[in-house]
């Protein structure tokens, strides 16, 4: 399953790896791709894994999750 997350607050590559760092350490996540241009990251999970929690890391480190959608 993947889920594509849409994020606003990134401005350069450190935000970039900033947020794959967060949400590579939710329980359940197999691999994360960031996109700065299209302010959004595709992740690909092991299991069924809450929207909340994707949100929750993406916002302690300090970046806005708009939307979360199945891809």
């Amino acid at each position: 399953m993947k889920k594509k997350i849409t994020i606003e607050g990134m401005s350069c590559n450190h935000c970039v790896g900033h947020v794959a760092e967060a949400l590579k350490e939710v329980c359940g996540v197999k691999n994360v791709e960031v996109d700065l241009d299209g302010k959004n990251a595709v992740v690909e999970l092991a299991h069924a894994v809450e929207d909340s929690k994707l949100i929750a890391a993406i916002d302690e480190a300090g970046y806005q999750a708009v939307k979360v959608e199945e891809v």
